[in-house]
């Protein structure tokens, strides 16, 4: 479906203003679908976002502003994410025995359990989207929005 159509616009879009609306449109989408595979687990984007992180770290701690810097949404608020996953026992936060202004954090084996069966729910989403697209088309779209993206 036409982004115009979506939002039932009657008047001409330039190119530039749809490609924006395209790219919010696209992302609410794929955000609302993504919330549907976590809704069963109490999870959040942000949360799932966390511990990915986490398990990518290999067994080692990360402290709050690597995790920061390496989520997907800059303006989430890591503190408070990190309290609920820790209610959750699918982390455990720890002072650095280093440094006592370090907040060290790390996956729990439950929160591992969780992400292996998340992760074929997840790439089954991610199939979902992409299966509309041959691999060349794939490749070309990221490419397309890295460029996009690029601001200079």
């Amino acid at each position: 479906m036409k982004i115009e159509d979506v939002i039932k616009s009657t008047v001409n879009i330039d190119d530039s203003k749809k490609v924006i609306l395209n790219i919010i449109y696209t992302q609410s989408v794929i955000g609302e679908k993504f919330a549907e595979v976590l809704k069963p687990y109490e999870l959040s984007s942000e949360q799932y976002n966390v511990l990915r992180i986490l398990r990518g770290q290999k067994g080692n701690p990360a402290n709050m502003c690597v995790i920061q810097e390496r989520m997907i949404a800059k303006n989430s608020n890591t503190t408070r994410l990190i309290d609920k996953l820790l209610l959750k026992e699918l982390v455990t936060r720890e002072v650095c025995p280093d440094n006592r202004r370090k907040i060290e954090v790390q996956i729990t084996p439950k929160g591992l359990e969780l992400l292996l069966e998340l992760d074929p729910k997840v790439i089954e989403h991610e199939k979902m989207f992409a299966n509309n697209l041959s691999q060349e088309e794939l490749s070309e779209l990221n490419h397309l929005l890295e460029k996009f993206r690029n601001l200079k």
